[in-house]
């Protein structure tokens, strides 16, 4: 036995040397990595049975071809697998159930992912590939789906109640049969296209429960077995749905681990041998129909714990207890179960020296038997065996296979009769010498079954299926083996009896044929396809010179040998003997010369001779060799004894029968006597039979096709008229149950009309009473709502009202405040002017000295003068306006920055304050707006007016010019020079106050420059020339958005205080313009004077 260890070895070769076979073990397979064994969990063959899969726990799944010698490394999952299949529709791919609860598909060329199936919640414990290839279910104990393999979709999917498991879901072969297994023993049965159950094996009611564990079905499908924590094994018949044995394993075997059926070339299917793998790890193969123990694998030391079998049933491989993979051979296997048991005798050597210790030898010897005549009782006289001695040489030509002599089995069945019923196989084995030809014979068998015998059934019908295709193979071999035998007609008849009696071993049964053929046939096959007449010929010579008397009734008779003779020869005496008589002359056949065939033949004869005499026809002679008659065996077997002894040496048949020669070993041996062109041209007639039966066939399955059209179609028309006909009459009969109908349905209408305008009025009442009470709920819902604005309206308006209050406290403190300012700031204009009209006088006084001095110098360019200094007063008033319009533009400028920066922080504080109340302060807004413009265009008027009214003053201003230049230049600071107060008059003397902005008001000798606002300044940029800081104009602190209204109040009362106070500057300026003019007037004379 070989032991290959591939390690981390990613391809090689099985086994280096030509397989011993010990044990029919072929070769054992180990995976050590770094001094460990890496174990090996599951097998699973492919169709052909040539190849199969192993899985390690590393995750390392092995591919082995047996036929090539070749190990391959296809895949490394990374986890340890729990199921294998590799009988897909594509052959290069296979299905690997992983650790965690998935199942892959991968491709062993490419060694590339194909599909990744999820969806269990529990370890797959097995796979189930339908017989195309196409589906396959996966199981475990809590569900099992159907996948699709195209797709890799699941179809369907089993849940079952926690209480009860799953053992088993899986196809039956050769069909679309689902088979599902549950702990509770229930087995059901459904169909895999529709899930439709077809039907439930009966639980056994009766005896200990099982508990199925492992089950088995044959390749037909026809045969379950099941077994589980018993040693009782159930087989089911699931044709007809019973309970059809029990079988009880040895009293060693307490629970079943698994099953497989041992398939076979020539079973049809119909599996007859069993493993039966228990818990002591050995797997025992027995027959289901005699319940025998055939042969076993593994042992206590070492143990089988997965068994996957060929479905060529060439190969058993095991996954050991140690992790290991031994491959069994199965041919070595069975040889090994049929070799001959050892002696039963022993020689026990004494003190004394014997001779022939190693050749002793009893020679049976009996007396004459008397006994009566016509009797069923025997009585055998008492036999003395005596010891003979003969030479060694002769001994070693009589030596047989398995240690036995063929002078001792002959000395024994004279004295017996016949060789005890218990080695009667082995001792023909031993006298035929078989070869055993295993590989031969498998090469014969691999060809299948011969065209000849396909419908061997109805030629031969038997009973037992077993039988039936039992003989189909033996006669297949044998006529692969010569052309010959698949045109010989009584074949099966000479093979029916040895297949019936080796019916367990085909191989001997077809060795023991092809011995008698060639050894007990000779000469048989030269007048084919006619009986051999020469081989008749020489027993009816026989009959002639022993019972010339019964052979000249015969032929008196027209009876000749091929009718008294040659239904012997070829169904070998089984038409007439019994079993045990059959068996008891086939054992003198064997041991004696192939002439005793026909000496058995002419000794049958003569021993029927008086029923013989007494017919006369050729029917009763045809039923007498064809049927069992009343005939001492014993009698007949000594009759042939002495015709061997007594016929002549040149009428006897040893003269022609060669002796006996056995099949050779290795291959069989070349038969070819017969005559070849006969058997040729029978065999192309048999073909061009069987092409004309064929063509019949389809000829005749074409014409019944055609008919059964025919006849569908005839019938079709027939039920087409036959439908009209009854459709015309269901018309009819609608259309008067319609017009019934219709009546009845007016019917209905009026009344359902009339109960229409009684519920339409009720519900008309109805609605108008819920309408009523809708509207009052509405009503007072609306007067809820309209109380609640109201006191959301009060609310809001006396939060409004003292915000109001608030805002006018603030803006009459701020009118006080601009009251004050006011006041102070007429009181500064009243020092100034006091302060003016002293310098004045002064100026005027120096100017009169002055005058007085150039009284005459000025005269001439008096008048000249004057126009020049009035055009320089104007220029200079208007040049200081600019220098006090600059100054002030910058001051108002630098507050307005300063109000801005403080508005836009009071503006975000209040801009969500404005966005809440903005939506209901809008109309008040709007109202007060509009007021506010109709004030507007009242301060627009009075505004225009007072610019009409402000046009006199450039002429105040000359005078206001001369005090000006007479100030001192201290009191000058802040004002430009009079070059560039001359240089501005040119550009704004064509500029009018009003485009300007700027009011000139002058009240005495003081000047005041005010600016004004344009209407779209007067909202933002208005600021008071009487406010002392720009702090205190915007002291008051309230929302600039909402108090818009008071701001723009607050601006208009501001601005009807600078228009009262304009007033009265123009006033004042008016008469101090009126005065300087009186003034002047005064001066004038003293000037002439």
């Amino acid at each position: 036995m070989q032991v290959t260890d591939i390690g981390n070895k990613e391809e090689g070769k099985i086994w280096h040397r030509k397989p011993s076979l010990g044990k029919g073990v072929v070769v054992t397979v180990v995976r050590t990595v770094q001094q460990k064994t890496v174990r090996f969990l599951h097998l699973a063959f492919d169709t052909t049975g040539d190849s199969f899969l192993a899985g390690d726990h590393h995750g390392n799944i092995y591919i082995f071809d047996i036929s090539r010698n070749r190990f391959r490394l296809v895949q490394k999952t990374g986890q340890a697998c729990t199921a294998l299949a590799f009988n897909l529709r594509r052959t290069t791919e296979f299905l690997v159930a992983l650790a965690d609860y998935s199942v892959k598909c991968f491709d062993k060329d490419t060694k590339e992912q194909v599909s990744w199936m999820r969806g269990h919640e529990g370890a797959v414990s097995s796979i189930s590939v339908h017989s195309s290839g196409r589906y396959a279910i996966t199981t475990s104990s809590d569900t099992a789906q159907l996948w699709d393999l195209d797709t890799f979709q699941r179809k369907r999917k089993l849940n079952i109640k926690q209480s009860v498991g799953i053992q088993k879901v899986y196809f039956l072969p050769l069909s679309n049969t689902i088979l599902s297994c549950f702990s509770d023993d229930s087995i059901f049965a459904w169909e895999s296209e529709t899930l439709f159950c077809k039907y439930q094996l009966p639980v056994p009611g009766d005896g200990p429960r099982i508990c199925y564990k492992a089950f088995a079905v044959t390749r037909d499908g026809k045969s379950l077995a099941a077994a589980g924590r018993s040693n009782l094994l159930h087989l089911w018949c699931l044709e007809s749905k019973q309970l059809v044995k029990v079988i009880q394993m040895p009293a060693k075997v307490r629970t079943v681990r698994q099953l497989e059926f041992l398939p076979d070339s020539f079973d049809g299917g119909a599996s007859q041998i069993l493993g039966v793998l228990s818990q002591e790890g050995m797997m025992r193969f027995i027959s289901i129909h005699t319940c025998k123990l055939l042969f076993h694998i593994g042992s206590h030391d070492d143990a089988i714990t997965v068994v996957a079998i060929s479905p060529n049933g060439r190969h058993v491989v095991a996954v050991m207890d140690n992790g290991s993979i031994n491959v069994y051979s199965i041919q070595k296997v069975t040889q090994e179960a049929n070799k001959p048991p050892p002696p039963q005798v022993t020689l026990v050597s004494g003190g004394e020296v014997d001779p022939y210790p190693s050749y002793l030898r009893v020679k049976v010897k009996s007396e004459v038997i008397q006994r009566p005549a016509r009797t069923s009782g025997r009585r055998t006289q008492a036999k003395v065996l005596r010891p003979l001695y003969g030479s060694p040489a002769d001994d070693k030509e009589n030596e047989l296979p398995g240690g036995l002599n063929k002078k001792r089995l002959v000395a024994l069945l004279k004295a017996f009769g016949e060789y005890p019923a218990k080695y009667r196989m082995f001792v023909w084995r031993s006298l035929l010498c078989l070869p055993e030809n295993h590989a031969a014979y498998s090469s014969l068998t691999d060809k299948g079954l011969h065209s000849a015998y396909l419908i061997l059934h109805d030629k031969y019908p038997i009973k037992s299926h077993k039988l039936q295709r039992g003989l189909q193979r033996v006669l297949s071999a044998l006529a692969h083996w010569a052309a010959i035998f698949g045109e010989t007609e009584y074949l099966p008849l000479l093979t029916f009896p040895f297949v019936k009696l080796f019916q367990n071993n085909p191989l001997l049964c077809f060795e023991v044929v092809a011995s008698v053929v060639v050894n007990w046939c000779q000469h048989w096959f030269e007048y084919f396809p006619n009986p051999p007449l020469n081989i008749l010929s020489m027993a009816e010579n026989v009959l002639a010179h022993h019972d010339k008397e019964l052979l000249q009734h015969l032929v008196d008779c027209g009876i000749t040998s091929q009718l008294y003779i040659w239904p012997l020869l070829e169904t070998l005496f089984s038409e007439v003997l019994t079993r045990d008589e059959w068996l008891q002359l086939f054992d003198n056949v064997f041991s004696n010369h192939p002439a005793f065939l026909l000496m058995a033949c002419v000794a049958y004869v003569t021993c029927c001779r008086a029923p013989l005499l007494l017919c006369s026809h050729k029917q009763d002679f045809e039923y007498f060799f064809h049927h069992r008659n009343n005939l001492d065996m014993g009698a007949m077997i000594k009759e042939a004894y002495r015709l061997m002894g007594s016929t002549p040496a040149n009428i006897h048949p040893k003269a022609i029968l060669s002796d006996f020669s056995p099949l050779t070993k290795g291959q069989y041996p070349v038969f070819n006597q017969y005559p070849a062109s006969v058997v040729e041209y029978q065999s192309r007639e048999r073909e061009r039979i069987q092409q004309q039966e064929m063509e019949y066939l389809r000829e005749r399955q074409a014409l019944s096709e055609l008919r059964a059209d025919c006849v569908r179609r005839e019938a079709e028309e027939e039920a087409y008229y036959v439908q009209q006909e009854l459709l015309q009459q269901a018309e009819e009969q609608r259309r008067h149950v319609l017009a019934q109908e219709e009546e009845k349905l007016t019917q209905q209408r009026t009344k359902l009309a009339a109960m229409k305008r009684e519920l339409k009025e009720k519900e008309i009442q109805l609605l108008d009473a819920s309408r009523r009470r809708f509207l009052k709920h509405q009503l007072d819902l609306r007067a809820s709502q309209i109380q609640k604005l109201d006191e959301e309206i009060s609310r809001k308006m006396d939060l409004r009202g003292r915000e109001t209050a608030a805002a006018i406290e603030d803006l009459e403190v701020r009118q006080m405040e601009l009251e004050a300012q006011r006041k102070l700031f007429e009181q500064e204009l009243l020092k100034e002017q006091e302060q003016m009209s002293r310098e004045v006088q002064e100026e005027v006084e120096m100017r009169m000295q002055r005058a007085e001095r150039e009284e005459e110098g000025y005269r001439t360019g008096l008048h000249n003068t004057e126009i020049n200094l009035q055009a320089l007063e104007e220029s200079l008033a208007e040049a200081c306006q600019l220098g006090l319009d600059a100054d002030w533009q910058r001051e108002v400028a630098e507050r307005l920055e300063h109000v801005e920066m403080e508005q836009e922080v009071k503006r975000q504080r209040l801009a969500q304050l404005h966005r809440q109340t903005l939506a209901q302060e809008e109309r008040l807004v709007n109202t007060m707006r509009s007021v506010e413009g109709r004030k507007w265009d009242e301060v627009m008027m009075a505004r225009a007016q007072l610019q009409e009214q402000s046009q006199p003053l450039p002429s105040a201003c000359t005078g206001v010019q001369r005090r000006i230049t007479m100030r001192s230049p201290h009191s000058t600071r802040g004002l430009p020079s009079i070059s560039t107060a001359v240089t501005t008059v040119n550009g704004a003397a064509n500029t009018s106050p009003a485009q300007t902005g700027i009011t000139v008001a002058a009240t005495g000798p003081t000047v005041s420059v005010i600016p004004t606002a344009t209407p779209r300044q007067t909202g933002t940029n208005m600021i008071c020339l009487n406010s002392p800081s720009p702090s205190e104009s915007i002291s008051t602190s309230f929302p600039l958005d909402r108090g818009r209204a008071q701001l723009d109040s607050r601006e208009r009362e501001l601005m009807k205080d600078i228009r009262v106070l304009r007033q009265k500057l123009a006033a004042r300026a008016r008469e101090a313009s009126s005065a300087s003019s009186q003034s002047i007037q005064s001066l004038s004379p003293v000037f002439k004077s």
